[in-house]
């Protein structure tokens, strides 16, 4: 075994030296996860228009996919150490194999199909997060080669969130047998097939390792944080719809710190924690956990607005919707070798701030321009600057918080910054929908409520059903007597209803309404986001700025390798 010492037993696999089969391994495998994460963006209204989607499920197309990255990425974080990255790797891409075939073969009317797929192929990329940063941390041993192998992942991760949009975006253009709206499909099959490729280039050149000392399945642990995580998620993405103040979703926030607390007992009381608690006695490794969660909250936040903004409240088809993504994204190629310097020259902690406050200052941009201005160069540029601070901030959120750990606990701190990482991310889109629409509803309810002409449009459309043909009679029905309910009506506004023609005509009553409303809501979302990047930019600046770029975590332990 030339490039890896291994020893049997519960004794590490730990490589000499990172080989380019391992790094081009662990770049295709981040790269496959990044397109599921990625492929609802463009989509969301071919998605909404042809399952007929509530808000809140749409929602959960997103959600879907990064609820199981965030429960499991902790307990595959330690699979990996046990039983060996490379194997876990591979069948993480498999399980994306399944979740996209899912995805492709999604009936009509199929929501639960589409959502089980996501579910396994968010089981497929919690595996692959992790295993991918602990296979290059294993081979890196200096401050240098570490930083260019993690550039290379986080390069690979974000261009693959600018080439997904654009290829989910090209292939919903072209009119399938099954019609153009149902051609969205076929952007989950171009998944499967990356994924499928990335796993044979994982079985036939990637390098193994592991490192099991001190590591076990803790099964109680998971459970409670599982339970946690998953009661938190709920309570957020369904308090928009059940209300605030429902049963469910305040039960949802009492489970969720009842099982956190349990978790955190749990943990300090096993010899074999799931993570070690000491971790966050670091003081690096803590706030770096901060700014990760509040910092990603406020990236893929901007990202859900961008694609609710462009795709369903300003119905651009999904080509066009993928040119916001390609600005969202590709200054992370762009930026790759700049990046991979300013990490070896430059403390983590200040280049992480400065990547937050970028993200922050786009985002307040993006909040100042309103929906009705109908052109993409109007957010073209405030979207670059996002996505220049995501690269910056994502290569050195990896970098601070494995650096900060010895090399044996990398698996460990990988998988926690990963959870941490994907719990902002998970977030963003349900925090960002559930204040966008609250806010929506709350004006359109007021905006029917103050205006008697407007009451009289929905009388004498409720009065005239030969507007709509009798197929839809019911949900537009339904539609018109939410608005006039309550608050929590919003969910249920379509902007287009099917006409006597088949075709889609505009709700005329309610459209220009809900527009302003939407668009007004949704810059709040922007606002928020950019508010929670400032603060995580400042955070970086005060707590991180000042600590000492070092490798003393870095070299490989004499006892593990020869």
């Amino acid at each position: 075994m030339s490039e890896t010492t291994a020893t049997s037993g519960t004794h590490a696999v730990v490589p000499s030296k990172l080989t380019a089969g391992t790094l081009l391994s662990a770049a295709l495998a981040v790269a496959v996860a990044q397109i599921g994460l990625s492929i609802p963006a463009v989509i969301n209204g071919y998605i909404n228009q042809d399952l007929g989607t509530t808000s809140t499920q749409l929602t959960w197309v997103s959600d879907a996919f990064l609820v199981p990255v965030t429960l499991l990425e902790l307990s595959f974080g330690v699979v990996g150490d046990l039983f060996g990255r490379k194997r876990l790797l591979a069948v993480g891409a498999l399980f994306m194999v399944v979740g996209g075939l899912l995805g492709f073969f999604t009936p009509d009317g199929g929501v639960g199909v589409l959502l089980t797929g996501q579910v396994i192929a968010g089981i497929g990329a919690a595996a692959i997060f992790p295993t991918s940063i602990a296979m290059l941390a294993a081979g890196t041993h200096d401050v240098r080669s570490r930083a260019h192998a993690i550039s290379v992942w986080a390069a690979a991760l974000t261009g693959a969130g600018f080439i997904s949009p654009v290829l989910a975006g090209v292939l919903a253009r072209i009119d399938h047998s099954g019609g153009e709206l149902s051609s969205w499909r076929y952007a989950f099959l171009a998944m499967a097939v990356i994924a499928a490729v990335s796993a044979v280039v994982t079985v036939l050149t990637a390098q193994n390792s592991s490192a099991p000392q001190g590591r076990s399945l803790d099964w109680p642990g998971q459970l409670a944080i599982a339970v946690a995580l998953f009661a938190l998620l709920y309570a957020v993405i369904q308090g928009a719809e059940d209300g605030w103040g429902s049963t469910t979703v305040v039960g949802g926030f009492v489970v969720a710190v009842l099982f956190l607390g349990i978790f955190v007992g749990i943990e300090r009381k096993v010899d074999r924690p799931l993570i070690q608690l000491d971790l966050f006695s670091n003081r690096v490794f803590t706030i770096s956990a901060i700014v990760t969660v509040i910092g990603m909250f406020a990236y893929l936040g901007t990202a859900y607005d961008t694609s609710i903004r462009l795709s369903a409240i300003q119905e651009y088809s999904p080509l066009k919707t993928s040119i916001g993504f390609f600005c969202l994204n590709v200054m992370g190629v762009v930026l790759f070798p700049v990046s991979t310097r300013v990490i070896e020259r430059y403390n983590p902690g200040w280049v992480l701030a400065a990547g937050m406050g970028l993200i922050g200052i786009g985002d307040l941009v993006l909040s100042a321009i309103p929906a009705t201005n109908m052109s993409i160069a109007a957010v073209a540029v405030p979207l670059l600057v996002v996505g220049a601070g995501f690269k910056l901030a994502v290569t050195s959120i990896t970098v601070v918080a494995v650096n900060s750990v010895p090399t044996q606990n990398a698996g460990m701190a990988s998988g926690a910054t990963s959870m941490l990482r994907d719990l902002g991310l998970t977030l963003g889109p349900a925090i960002v929908g559930a204040i966008a629409l609250t806010n929506a509803a709350n004006a359109m309810a007021a905006k029917v409520a103050s205006s008697p002409a407007l009451q009289t449009a929905l009388d004498n459309f409720y009065a005239a059903p030969s507007k709509v043909p009798a197929d839809a009679r019911a949900s537009v029905e339904a539609a018109v007597g939410a608005v006039r309910s309550g608050p929590l009506g919003a969910n249920a506004v379509p902007s287009h209803v099917p006409g006597p023609d088949g075709k889609l005509i505009p709700f005329n009553p309610l459209q220009d309404t809900a527009f302003h409303a939407l668009s007004h809501a949704y810059a709040i979302g922007y606002l928020v986001c950019g508010i929670a990047a400032i603060a995580a930019a400042l955070i970086a600046a005060v707590f991180l700025g000042g600590h000492k770029h070092h490798d003393a975590f870095l070299q490989p332990d004499e006892e593990l390798v020869a």
